[in-house]
């Protein structure tokens, strides 16, 4: 008899919720479910494709261990007694530098991601960390660290109350938002137009989003620095700076002036290729709205100067006063995360604190830049990287250079994969750890949810009872741990009580939590949960800003001590709506926790406990900016762009996912297909640093002069891959057209945007 249960899904940063369909253990649909209290029913094909992602044959059913020097079935105890043999050898021999960690996209979209990675990095004690992050939104982490003294500080536009929004190098009709979780963002568009607000989009490409704006502004790829330091330049010298009450919060205001005087809209002009009374109109307009957002994203990122573009992006929100503010850029409040602490003085962020071995990259936010991967595996000597775990990634097609990085990764002495699929990275892997299909899986948004335009907290039970021969996601992830650590064959359970103990221990022992003084053990025993992970979560929600502290089991013993009878709920000052797993679960479409509200000052953790405007480093880099007016721009450079029916090199397994517009062809505006002899649906080769690659070719008037778009997250065509329809039609990768030299020098992000081509025909 089939059935109905919910889950929020996981297959983009949108996180709406679903009503799935089940015939006894197989999702046969999925639905919006409009019911959910953020995302009302709202869906996208990559949603109602939950079904076939979570049946698709090509997903592991069992671990695979490389025995004779090919990938064979095991059983998941020979899998984790094949790590915990090869990887604490390689770190006794070899030191704990030796093992390098990649975490890919995918990990924010699951609890184990979240909860375990940490884990996973203390046990080893190294400092390889690679993420996605410096593949996509690093800059970012930057700019906010360097502003407010936390890199997760990260204000998000008010969609719902915004009377003025300005999007560049975004496209969230296709990617469904970015830094910005908001589910239906292309109704949020059109509500916030039909109610008299205005859209501008900065982008190169007419995109989806683009044909819903009031005003397209098309300029040559990479120059969003330059162009939003003319509005902040406009803003300043024609005292249209307000910042009003944030005034009394932030540094640097008088020093800002003359750090931008240079990069008038005349001086940027030729090289953003727009006109000067363009870009000063633009500044007085977003000025004059009653409310205002500046909002950057991939494209404004994943460029040369993607540091100073994510900068001032907030520069444009604080200079308008519009940071902070509703319908401005609000800081979420998320249910899982850790309760706002009083304003003041903090610890600030640092950068650079050790270096990689080979090129000296600086960490970042604890991170190294995944375009150094390869060379830190390739070359000899002390510390090179012998072993490496990868979670949910796959850089041999997401960062630069693969095909160097897949011989690099054929190199290792050991490599772990936790993967649901054997892709062009897992298949080098000596242990493959695949997890469950999504349907089997609990999930929360705890990255997410710290991005969310509106406070809510979810939370879905496994729709579908976990497979007899299958391990939960969490409990892999547990094991993992445990075998790198030394401590092989303990209980998973031990690893989550580990940290439950310790987080009471911090929380009872601090003079300022309503809990000092409190037994961490006799907490531990109040907390709910079927099992680790619900207790964690159920820890996280009650020491959150919402949490209820443990608030009614505490009352009830003190009640029951003294013979008297339970206060009603909210008597002792606890909110009604004091949040707890219990709590939670009671309600399965999510609670609702409000729009976001202003949180300045207390979210600022700068060693001043102000918004820092002009940090050294900022300053530091603005010379380089200047240098590029003079530069001469390239004839024909490259972009990506984004599918609705995609994300990353994710879905194309998924036969209702690919086909149609999602497709791996070269888009060349009619001008420059003419001046170079190229045809539509003939072929192309392209040239860059990195090498060629040999493309169909779109013609189409979506894109401007001077620039060419291919997608990326393709080229499944290596040998060894089991992802069947994938294959069929692979594509290519649009990363080997870099070398992996060209990064943003704040954050290490690979330049994936905006660098220079040569395109010529192929018979």
């Amino acid at each position: 008899m089939p059935r109905t249960a919910l889950r929020i899904c996981p297959l983009c940063e949108a996180t709406c919720g679903l009503t799935l369909t089940i015939d006894g253990t197989t999702v046969t649909g999925a639905r919006g479910d409009r019911d959910d209290v953020f995302s009302r029913g709202f869906i996208c094909p990559k949603g109602a494709s939950f079904g076939a992602l979570d049946a698709d044959p090509d997903r592991l059913r069992a671990p695979l261990v490389r025995r004779d020097g090919h990938l064979r079935e095991a059983t998941w105890a020979e899998a984790f007694d094949a790590i915990a043999e090869a990887v604490p050898a390689l770190v006794r021999q070899h030191g704990a530098q030796s093992v390098g960690v990649v975490l890919g996209n995918p990990n924010v979209h699951t609890m184990a991601g979240a909860l375990y990675p940490p884990l996973l990095l203390k046990a080893l004690g190294t400092r390889n960390l690679f993420t996605a992050s410096t593949l996509d939104q690093m800059p970012k982490h930057v700019s906010s660290g360097l502003l407010f003294g936390d890199p997760f500080a990260i204000p998000v536009p008010d969609l719902d109350r915004t009377d003025f929004l300005l999007l560049l190098g975004a496209n969230p009709v296709e990617s469904n938002g970015s830094l910005c979780t908001a589910p239906d963002f292309p109704g949020l568009l059109k509500a916030l137009r039909a109610r008299g607000g205005k859209l501008v989009v900065v982008d190169p490409r007419r995109t989806r989003t683009a044909r819903l704006a009031d005003r397209h502004l098309a300029p040559r790829p990479g120059s969003d620095a330059l162009l939003l330091a003319a509005l902040a330049q406009t803003l300043l010298a024609e005292g249209l700076a307000a910042p009003g009450a944030l005034a009394e919060h932030t540094d640097g205001l008088r020093e800002l002036g003359a750090a931008l005087a240079s990069f008038t809209p005349e001086a940027v002009a030729p090289a953003c290729d727009l006109p000067a009374d363009e870009i000063r109109a633009l500044a007085r307009e977003l000025a004059a709205a009653p409310t205002a957002a500046v909002y950057g994203r991939i494209g404004s990122c994943t460029v040369e100067y993607g540091t100073l573009a994510s900068w001032l992006v907030d520069v444009l929100n604080i200079l308008t006063g519009n940071l902070d503010r509703p319908g401005g850029a609000l800081f979420p409040l998320p249910a899982a995360g850790p309760r706002p602490r009083p304003a003041g003085a903090g610890k600030g962020f640092a950068m650079g604190r050790w270096h990689s071995r080979v090129s000296g990259h600086p960490e970042v936010k604890s991170e190294l830049p995944t375009a150094a991967l390869a060379e830190e595996i390739e070359t000899p000597g002390e510390g090179r990287i012998r072993a490496l775990i990868s979670i949910a990634a796959n850089p041999v097609l997401s960062a630069p250079d693969g095909r160097r990085l897949d011989g690099a990764l054929a190199g290792l002495d050991f490599m772990v994969s936790v993967d649901p699929y054997l892709n062009e990275t897992s298949r080098h892997a000596h242990v493959v750890l695949p997890p469950p299909p999504p349907a089997q899986s609990a999930h929360h948004d705890f990255a997410f949810n710290g991005f969310a335009i509106r406070n809510q907290v979810r939370y879905t039970r496994p729709a579908v009872a976990l497979e007899a021969d299958r391990l939960d996601e969490c409990e892999i992830h547990a094991r993992l741990v445990l075998a790198v650590s030394g401590m092989h064959g303990a209980a998973p359970s031990d690893v989550d009580e580990s940290v439950i103990r310790a987080t009471l221990a911090k929380e009872t022992a601090d003079p300022h939590s309503p809990l000092h003084g409190e037994e961490p053990e006799r907490l531990a025993g109040l907390l709910s949960g079927d099992n680790g992970p619900e207790r964690r979560l159920d820890l996280m929600l009650r020491l959150g800003p919402y949490g209820d502290r443990f608030a009614p089991a505490l009352r009830a013993d003190a009640d029951a001590a003294a013979g008297t009878g339970m206060p009603e709920a909210g008597a002792d000052g606890t909110p009604e709506a004091a949040l707890s797993l219990d709590r939670l679960l009671a309600h399965p479409h999510g609670i609702d926790l409000g729009p976001l509200r202003p949180r300045l000052p207390g979210v600022l953790r700068t060693r001043s406990g102000r918004i820092e405007l002009l940090p050294d480093p900022i300053a530091a880099e603005l010379p380089r900016l200047r240098a590029a007016l003079a530069e001469r721009p390239a004839a024909l450079v490259l972009v990506g762009r984004r599918h609705l029916r995609s994300n990353n090199s994710w879905l194309h397994n998924v036969p209702a996912l690919v086909g149609g517009s999602n497709r791996c062809t070269l888009h060349v505006h009619p001008h420059d297909a003419d001046r170079l002899g190229l045809t539509d649906g003939g072929r192309a080769r392209i040239t860059a640093d990195g090498g060629a690659l040999d493309v169909p070719v779109e013609v189409t008037d979506t894109v401007r002069t001077g620039v060419v778009s291919l997608p990326h997250g393709w080229g499944h065509d290596r040998a060894g891959s089991r992802l069947s329809v994938a294959a069929t039609d692979p594509g290519v990768n649009v990363n080997q057209l870099l070398d992996g030299t060209r990064l943003d020098p704040l954050s290490g992000t690979a330049v994936l945007n905006g660098f220079p081509v040569e395109l010529e025909p192929l018979p």
